[in-house]
């Protein structure tokens, strides 16, 4: 069973930076597609970038040029550097793996695996 682990969240004023952390357990992290979501209170959860296991990334549109999405395939660890950030950015910032192949990034019921979250809360 594969563990995902994040961490990095905090309380940041607007226009800072922060670096979140997801830390994968088993021998598949170096294979899959992973990807951060993110859900703020009373909305749906929100795609915000992933990256193949190649080093192909995709961002929300809202995220680009803000975000940027990287991994270490020797460290099965895969990170999100948020700069700029906004109140808006404030919710909850979700890890994923997928494993089966999918031309939708964005899609949430793709991935298969989940960590339990770390929040993000931005103060205007």
């Amino acid at each position: 069973q594969v563990q995902l682990v994040e961490s990095g969240g905090g309380l940041v004023q607007a226009g800072g930076s922060l670096r979140l952390s997801c830390a994968a357990s088993g021998r598949t992290f170096s294979i899959s597609v992973m990807g951060w979501f993110r859900q703020a209170p009373g909305k749906d959860r929100e795609f915000v970038s992933a990256i193949r296991s190649g080093g192909s990334t995709y961002y929300a549109d809202s995220m680009k040029g803000r975000f940027t999405i990287s991994r270490d395939n020797t460290k099965n660890t895969v990170y999100l550097q948020m700069n700029s950030l906004k109140p808006e950015d404030t919710a909850v910032y979700y890890c994923a793996q997928r494993l089966a192949y999918s031309s939708t990034y964005s899609d949430a019921s793709t991935y298969s695996n989940w960590g339990q979250g770390t929040q993000v809360t931005v103060s205007s």
